[in-house]
């Protein structure tokens, strides 16, 4: 009767082969067995068992020993063996869901990390609520902080015209170019009205997750970065710098804490934690970062840096104002030979001293670029984003034996876009205005809606209500789906059918199949 054991009810007469049973579902068992609903056994098929161990022990079946030795095979195996067997075959079942349930997750993060960036520009960004009203906080291109405000446009003050007022005020004030949202609790209600506010000019408005916010919010890193403000506008500052670079945002907030895994907390802990380590930090080298303006957080993951050299680079920024170039990065205490030869390719100094530090090539390769340019009678500047001249370059002609072929194409690729954010750009999403609770769904219904988790079985979609809905695997696409991945991606934005409703149970199934 439990309400909290309804959600594991399937679970209560359940029976089948432990080697056919996925990943999420054994887990899921796991933990309803964690929290005291039901009791889990694997049961080994007793007789064959028997029958197999006297086999191989038993090697005279008209010895005098012969029935000693299955009274001590019956005994040692029903004391001993079966309990062994189960408990071992229930570890190894377990290790597997868990590499499972962790690739899952690193993926997710990896398409979180990796989200489409808004880029450099001045943001208000607000948490909604009611009673406690809505934080307000305006950011500047760097996202630092400019101004905060509380305002009250929703119950129980209802104070519209007054939040109209300030907000009008703020965005003319500060040159706002963007509004991002929190998604959760009073969102849709903050969105429509920030839509009925007539501004002086166009002013995008995003509605960005918020998993992570209250984390980040009331951490060390938040209390350094705004040791003068409370955590309501500490999470805001959150809320808003995740729309123009979710990247820098997300890296200073336990990726556990973000809220797109599966069984997160259920598996092992260590190999998690090193799973989502290095998918951080493949996301951050894939992007590049730009050291003067990359926070600590976002440093320290990339190769070679490590926290405590983060620290140093920020320090020295600070005391010695921006880098011009990449060579002056061995002047940061500590920051060695080695640790700059993992590292320099991964950061980006824009405007700086040599036009190739805002790119991927390696600093090893600059004499082979301006062996390049010299080649074809112009200027290292004038070679970079001309696809006309390096498309008369024959990268065989410049192999040496630290440089092949394949690094030299790279670097040919990467002359043509130089610092290429690999990330595509923001776009707005709007969700059906007429859903705003559970209620206002009904089956058949058509809905925008984001993907806003993936798993092993499916895809959880947001259609702008609190609750979100499930995509089952097999209502993806017509035909067999063997990884959820290959039909949908995070925070894609999709079309989808109502299936089912349960309130009682806060459950919507969705379908893709229209």
């Amino acid at each position: 009767d439990d309400e909290a054991a309804q959600k594991f009810n399937q679970y209560f007469d359940w029976n089948e082969p432990i080697s056919k049973a996925p990943s999420h579902r054994l887990l899921a068992m796991l933990r309803a067995e964690a929290e005291g609903f039901v009791k889990l056994n694997v049961a080994v098929e007793k007789e064959e068992a028997l029958d197999f161990i006297e086999e191989n022990i038993i090697k005279n079946k008209n010895s005098d020993a012969t029935e000693h030795l299955e009274l001590a095979i019956k005994d040692s195996y029903k004391r001993l063996l079966e309990p062994a067997i189960s408990n071992e075959t229930l570890q190894e079942a377990k290790a597997k869901a868990d590499i499972k349930a962790i690739d899952v997750f690193s993926e997710n993060l990896r398409q979180l990390l990796l989200a489409p960036p808004l880029g450099e520009k001045r943001i208000l960004a607000i948490d909604p609520g009611y009673r406690t009203g809505c934080k307000v906080v305006c950011l500047d291109e760097k996202g630092d902080l400019l101004n905060n405000e509380t305002i009250y446009p929703h119950a129980p003050q209802n104070d519209t015209t007054m939040a109209m007022k300030k907000i009008r005020s703020m965005v003319n004030a500060y040159n706002i170019e963007a509004i991002s949202i929190g998604n959760g609790t009073a969102s849709r209600e903050t969105e429509f009205f920030i839509k009925k506010i007539a501004f002086d000019k166009p002013v995008q408005v995003f509605v960005v997750s918020e998993a992570g916010a209250s984390v980040y919010s009331a951490s060390k890193i938040a209390r350094e970065e705004f040791s003068n403000y409370d955590v309501t506008v500490r999470g805001s500052v959150s809320i808003g710098r995740r729309l123009s670079d979710p990247l820098a945002e997300l890296v200073k907030i336990d990726p556990k804490s973000i809220g797109v895994g599966q069984y997160q907390h259920d598996v092992d802990q260590t190999k998690l934690q090193l799973a989502l380590d290095s998918t951080v930090m493949s996301c951050v080298n894939s992007v590049g970062i730009n050291i003067n303006t990359a926070s600590k957080s976002l440093l320290s993951y990339v190769s070679g840096i490590g926290e405590k050299m983060a620290e140093n680079i920020v320090t020295y920024r600070s005391e010695n104002g921006p880098f011009e170039d990449r060579k002056q990065l061995k002047k940061v205490p500590r920051l060695g030979e080695k640790a700059y030869q993992q590292a320099a390719a991964f950061i980006r100094i824009r405007d700086g001293k040599n036009p190739l530090d805002n790119s991927a090539v390696h600093p090893e390769a600059y004499p082979i670029v301006e062996k390049m340019a010299k080649d074809l009678g112009i200027k290292t500047t004038e070679l970079i984003a001309n696809k006309e001249k390096i498309a008369q370059i024959k990268p065989e002609n410049y192999i040496t034996s630290e440089i092949g072929i394949l690094t030299l194409k790279d670097i040919l690729k990467e002359l043509e876009k130089p610092g290429l954010d690999p990330r595509k750009a923001a776009k707005i999403f709007e969700f059906d205005p007429n859903v705003k609770t559970i209620k206002d769904l009904r089956t058949g219904m058509i809905l925008p809606g984001i993907v806003n988790n993936i798993t092993a079985f499916g895809c959880f979609v947001d259609v702008g209500i609190k609750e979100s809905g499930l995509v089952h695997i097999s209502q993806l696409k017509e035909g067999y789906v063997s990884d959820v991945n290959e039909v949908v991606k995070m925070h894609q934005h999709v079309q989808v059918k109502v299936v089912e409703v349960d309130e009682a149970r806060k459950r919507i199934q969705l379908t893709l199949i229209l």
